[in-house]
């Protein structure tokens, strides 16, 4: 059975951090040790194999500019009876040409060796119009997308809610310390005990994303008891490692469509997500408003902040709580 992958999400990030540190060993690490490795790069004559791959592969990531910003895009990962495999769009800036960013998108695939995700092939492209390669724009897959979603439309609710996003603070340090399996089953009872809140706040769990959770609630109200409920079961963990998590809320119209939803209210409750601290609740001036006076709920001066996709400055709100 397919399913997707939080830890080879996990996996393909440090992936990623090492090649900004570029340090051999480190690199070696993630490779299998396999004459079946196979590593596919950008340029014409980059396919390579074998050991060379895993003894040079620091020499080659040397070879590339120093990187000094890097943009994740899009990412996914899925595993199946021991072969998985991740999917993830880049955007670099490069120290020698810090004005032009270039966008890489890149598929690992992975294997178990000796319970460890190992790399069996890494390929990455640049995407370029296929104009430019055969003379045609390839339209037939766009359009058989179009029309899908046309007909989804039919399937489509439309209204208000509030959504709310949780990330844990610090992920990326607590996954290296942890381990890739000990981790991923530490995040799995995570998500079975906000389930638990959300649902008994009348919420819907809609997904999980990486160590993130996004949900909605019909009420916003409904929203703001659950997160509280939330961060005060953050202060009542049983065991190491402690989770610490920020989480945002935003109200508005939005769009569900096979259990998913989506919209501008979506994306601007994970921005306010991001600007919220560790153990801190942040609500936009709607989702304030939307509450008014409402006995239980208390919040601090209002904060302006620019919001990343998003004009201008935006009020929000830190709900307080206590444990």
């Amino acid at each position: 059975m397919i399913r997707p992958s939080p830890e080879l999400l996990a996996v393909s990030r440090r992936w990623y951090d090492a090649i900004v540190t570029r340090h051999p060993s480190e690199l070696q690490n993630f490779l299998s040790s396999g004459a079946h490795l196979r590593f596919v790069g950008s340029a014409e004559d980059e396919h390579w194999l074998g050991t060379a791959v895993r003894q040079a592969i620091g020499d080659h990531f040397h070879e590339v500019p120093e990187l000094i910003r890097k943009e994740e895009l899009a990412a996914e990962a899925f595993e199946s009876n021991g072969a998985g495999w991740s999917f993830f769009a880049h955007r670099f800036w490069f120290e020698n040409r810090p004005d032009q960013p270039v966008t890489f998108r890149t598929t690992l695939v992975f294997t178990l060796e000796d319970g460890s995700w190992k790399i069996i092939q890494r390929h990455a492209s640049v995407p370029v119009s296929n104009a430019l390669i055969t003379g045609n724009e390839h339209k037939a897959i766009q359009a058989l997308t179009e029309a899908a979603q046309q007909g989804f439309a039919l399937g489509q609710r439309e209204g208000l809610a509030s959504v709310m996003f949780t990330d844990v603070v610090d992920s990326s340090t607590l996954a290296n310390a942890l381990g890739d399996r000990v981790w991923s089953a530490r995040v799995a009872e995570h998500f079975n005990h906000l389930r638990g809140i959300i649902e008994t706040h009348d919420g819907q769990f809609v997904k999980s994303l990486g160590d993130g959770t996004l949900s909605s609630f019909s009420s916003a109200k409904a929203a703001l008891a659950a997160a509280v409920d939330i961060q005060r079961a953050m202060t009542e963990q049983a065991s190491e490692p402690y989770l610490q998590l920020r989480i945002g809320i935003h109200t508005g119209d939005v769009v569900q469509s096979d259990d998913d939803f989506f919209g501008n209210v979506v994306n601007k409750a994970a921005r306010i997500t991001a600007t919220a601290g560790s153990g801190e609740i942040r609500v936009s001036d709607i989702t304030r408003a939307m509450v008014g006076g409402a006995s239980g709920f208390a919040f601090s001066a209002p904060r302006s902040a620019r919001l990343k996709g998003f004009d201008g400055d935006h009020v929000t709100h830190a709900l307080e709580w206590s444990a």
